[in-house]
C-alpha cells in the first residue's frame, strides 16, 4: 500500500524520475519558465523550491548539495577562457541559482513558484501547465508605434 507516500511516480523508475526532475528544474532556473504537464510541474515544484532554499543559504555546502541534486558539476574542459566564462554566465545553473535568483527571494519565506494551467494537450489530452518563478521580472512589451508621429515625420 502507498498510504502517506507523497512522491508522484510519474510512470518512471526512481533514477529516471530524479534525472527528469533535475533536468526540468535546471531548465526552470535557466529559462525562468517551463511548459510541461501538470503532474510533472507539481512534482518539480517541490524540487525547485528546495533548491531555491539552498540558494538562499548561500554556503559552499549548500552549493555542493544543489550541484549534486541537479546533477550539474563545474565544467573544466573548455578550449578558452572566453568559452568557460560564456558557459558560466549562460549554462551554470548553480551559479544562476545562487547569484541571480536567490537574492531576489531573500525576503520571501516560501512559495517561490507558481503553476498556471493551460488546458489539455491535443494528442493525449494530458493537462498542460506552466511552471514559473513568482517574482519573475516582467519584461516590458514594446509599445506600438504611434501612427500620428510617423505621419508627422513623413510630412517633414
Amino acid at each position: 500500500m502507498r498510504h502517506r507516500k507523497r512522491t508522484a511516480k510519474l510512470g518512471r523508475t526512481g533514477q529516471h524520475r530524479n534525472a527528469m526532475l533535475a533536468n526540468l528544474v535546471c531548465s526552470l532556473i535557466k529559462h525562468k519558465r517551463v511548459a510541461t504537464t501538470l503532474a510533472k510541474a507539481k512534482a518539480a515544484r517541490s524540487v525547485a523550491e528546495k533548491m531555491l532554499t539552498l540558494g538562499k543559504a548561500g554556503t559552499i555546502h549548500a552549493r555542493r548539495l544543489a550541484a549534486a541534486r541537479l546533477r550539474q558539476h563545474a565544467r573544466t574542459l573548455h578550449k578558452s577562457k572566453a568559452e568557460r566564462e560564456a558557459w558560466r554566465q549562460n549554462e551554470d545553473v548553480v551559479r544562476i541559482l545562487f547569484e541571480d535568483l536567490a537574492p531576489g527571494f531573500k525576503e520571501r519565506n516560501g512559495g517561490y513558484t507558481r503553476i498556471v494551467k493551460l488546458g489539455q494537450r491535443q494528442g493525449d489530452a494530458a493537462q498542460r501547465a506552466i511552471l514559473e518563478w513568482v517574482e519573475l521580472p516582467v519584461e516590458a512589451a514594446p509599445e506600438p508605434a504611434k501612427k500620428a508621429s510617423k505621419t508627422a515625420e513623413a510630412a517633414k
